[in-house]
């Protein structure tokens, strides 16, 4: 899984390590001692959203979102798919065809929408979404709506397009505040048989 999560600053209330990514091995540890290259906040909460977008069958984005409270508890998690009850098999991936009908694009429901519908929680105000890739125009509105205060986005690739552009004017516009994310790794690695060892 590629990334992690970080703003420009940490503000101060936020409980990050400061241990670069050069932190000692588990051999170099002294007993009693606790590890210092755990992963940050922001990171964990990066990490669940690149990892939540995983799942997607999308073939050419998978993209992944994951809304944190204020008590840095995750209320809702999505993923890029089509529609609960829609044949993922029956509906069409291309990005390009002859028709829009047969591309993605009318039938699929982000990361960012699936998070707000999977939350667990009675209301996501006031929340701090983690996304992949920055919310187009749609998502955007949904997350006006839905009182999410904060967004921490990894890529911004469409940033020149017009439904990205939409996207910041609105958000700008709401208060709603939004920054990029600075990984301190580029890649963090799962590895199952660590809990044998």
């Amino acid at each position: 899984m590629t990334d992690s999560i970080n703003g420009p600053a940490d503000d101060a209330t936020s409980d990050y390590s400061s241990a670069s990514a050069e932190s000692p091995s588990e051999d170099e540890i002294a007993p009693g001692q606790k590890r210092s290259d755990y992963l940050e906040w922001s990171e964990y909460f990066m990490a669940v959203a690149f990892l939540s977008a995983q799942r997607s069958k999308d073939p050419n984005s998978q993209v992944g979102a994951c809304i944190v409270n204020a008590e840095k508890k995750i209320v809702g998690i999505g993923y890029n798919g089509m529609p609960n009850g829609c044949s993922d098999d029956e509906l069409p991936w291309a990005r390009q065809a002859d028709t829009s009908l047969e591309t993605k694009y009318p039938y699929v429901c982000h990361a960012e929408m699936n998070a707000i519908l999977n939350k667990n929680s009675s209301d996501v105000k006031g929340c701090t979404m983690y996304v992949a890739l920055f919310p187009c125009n749609e998502c955007a509105k949904l997350v006006i709506q839905s009182g999410i205060k904060e967004i921490i986005y990894y890529c911004d690739k469409y940033h020149d397009k017009e439904p990205f552009i939409a996207s910041r004017r609105l958000l700008t516009m709401a208060g709603i505040k939004y920054r990029p994310f600075k990984p301190r790794m580029s890649q963090i690695t799962i590895d199952f048989d660590s809990i044998i060892k």
